[in-house]
């Protein structure tokens, strides 16, 4: 496509290209850098209108499942909903929504995605990182509130995971 196609599409909530403009702005191959950087900067006029979410945890704690429901009701009030979940990079196959090595529990092109999903109206975003401990701390900056999910009953035994990271969430 072409950059005036990707940001067309975007601005008119095509999920389709939104999801293809996303690739393309995670891509290591240098071709797309430039095309991606255009995109990017021709939808910064449309973004920061939005609700931002970090969620974060250890795993276990129920992230995916907190998401899922409270999605559901967020989508109920009629707020058009997206969740960036990224999963932790595999040194094997890559992961799925990796975070590609990057520290802080998000992907390298997180703020980007952001910035496209808000320009195809999503006016509440959820950031579910990774959820492995203290590397969780690059999210804080990216969203409104920051929000870390617990284990109920672990006491002791995950202080140090969450020492740290508890001083910066919000709830």
């Amino acid at each position: 496509l072409s950059t005036d196609e990707y940001v067309e599409g975007i601005l008119n909530g095509n999920i389709t290209i939104l999801s293809q403009a996303i690739t393309l702005i995670e891509s290591n191959n240098h071709e797309h850098y430039a095309q991606a950087q255009e995109i990017i900067e021709r939808c910064l006029p449309y973004a920061g209108k939005s609700v931002r979410i970090g969620i974060t945890g250890v795993p276990g704690a129920g992230k995916s499942t907190f998401i899922e429901a409270i999605g559901g009701m967020v989508a109920s009030l009629k707020h058009r909903l997206a969740v960036l979940a990224i999963d932790p990079s595999s040194e094997r196959s890559g992961g799925s929504s990796p975070s590609a090595g990057s520290l802080g529990g998000v992907a390298r092109k997180t703020r980007e995605t952001i910035v496209l999903c808000e320009a195809a109206g999503y006016d509440v975003i959820f950031i579910e990182t990774v959820g492995v401990g203290q590397s969780e701390t690059a999210v804080h900056s990216m969203v409104d509130m920051f929000m870390m999910l617990q284990i109920s009953g672990a006491g002791d035994e995950l202080q140090g995971i969450k020492r740290g990271i508890m001083e910066m969430a919000d709830m």
